[in-house]
């Protein structure tokens, strides 16, 4: 699944999604072509496939109830495993799991707890002891085939990458985080049209209202 065949359904549908189903998939897949065109850019790659994958989950919130945006991607993720009929997010984890998800549970530059210990904040003997027991309760979720909590965690990784490139913690193609930037992309690079695919598949769920609406002026 691809943009171009995404994009193709979508035009052949949208007439008949709610405007807010339409509005979401349109953005997402904006960004999700950009970030297939890139094929010499991991970074840029990355940063398009996190915005494809955002503008399909984000939506207006009240600010008195709003969740951490972690929060949100969870019970989003949740939502669209519980719609999946054809069980495709479990093949998923089950396909990715020897590559890139098993490469990113192993790998700790993306997990939060280990900059946590490198700001002094925790002990070396606890951010290992943190980074052990969170992989063992995924691997406890594989025996069970729990998708939800394997992906959730896979995503509170990727989460953890994002904030660094995005807060500016990171240099462009720095050599230090290949790893992680590789095996994110693999990952949102089916992750995230799978995302769109659902949302395609179920315009009758209540998906919610768009974060910035267009607005047209007179």
């Amino acid at each position: 699944m691809n943009y171009q065949t995404l994009k193709a359904r979508h035009r052949a549908e949208r007439d008949t999604h709610h405007l807010n189903l339409s509005l979401r998939v349109h953005r997402a897949l904006s960004w999700l072509d950009r970030a297939e065109r890139l094929t010499d850019d991991s970074d840029g790659r990355f940063i398009f496939l996190w915005i494809s994958f955002n503008a399909a989950y984000a939506s207006e919130i009240d600010e008195r109830y709003r969740l951490s945006e972690q929060d949100t991607f969870r019970s989003f993720l949740k939502k669209l495993i519980e719609l999946d009929g054809k069980s495709r997010f479990e093949q998923l984890v089950w396909t990715e799991f020897s590559g890139s998800i098993r490469l990113l549970l192993e790998n700790p530059y993306v997990f939060y707890d280990f900059w946590s210990h490198q700001k002094g904040e925790i002990t070396g003997d606890e951010w290992k002891r943190r980074f052990s027991v969170a992989n063992a309760a995924v691997k406890k979720a594989l025996s069970r085939r729990d998708t939800e909590t394997v992906l959730s965690v896979v995503l509170s990784r990727i989460y953890t990458l994002r904030n660094q490139l995005m807060h500016g913690g990171a240099t462009w193609n720095s050599s230090v985080n290949r790893d992680q930037i590789r095996d994110c992309v693999n990952l949102l690079g089916k992750l995230t049209p799978l995302t769109i695919e659902v949302m395609l598949d179920h315009p009758e769920a209540l998906w919610g209202d768009a974060c910035f609406p267009v607005i047209t002026t007179s």
